[in-house]
């Protein structure tokens, strides 16, 4: 099944089959079936045409999903480079945005880099 250029996977339950699409969350993706009246517990390949349409119809009329989403959220982040405010320079700088430490604990962000003083060292061994 596809929805919105996504393969849906079919063997999950349809509750937790649409977060599989960029924009949906669980909590959305339960209002979704409860606006399409679709028992959750419903695995995505027993969902017959009229189902699958129905919930297409929500996603794709009601909700900002996948590329237009992607598009967006990138032209806030260029917005904020443009104009230099403090989250643009930590996006900038691939820093944690979001006031998290940064003398540890900010791997995730920054990649696997040590920049610590003793990160460099050579083993004492080594020749000089």
């Amino acid at each position: 099944m596809r929805i919105a250029g996504i393969n849906i996977p079919d063997n999950k339950k349809i509750e937790y089959a649409l977060p599989y699409i960029y924009g949906v969350g669980l909590s959305l993706s339960r209002k979704i079936i409860k606006q399409a009246d679709i028992n959750p517990d419903t695995r995505a390949k027993d969902l017959n045409q009229q189902e699958v349409g129905r919930i297409r119809d929500i996603i794709e009329k009601g909700y900002k999903i996948e590329g237009d989403l992607r598009r967006e959220i990138a032209g806030n982040i260029k917005r904020l480079r443009e104009l230099g405010t403090y989250r643009g320079m930590r996006h900038m700088r691939s820093l944690p945005v979001r006031g998290q430490r940064t003398k540890t604990n900010s791997r995730t962000r920054r990649g696997n880099v040590r920049r610590t003083a003793g990160s460099g060292r050579k083993d004492a061994n080594a020749k000089t």
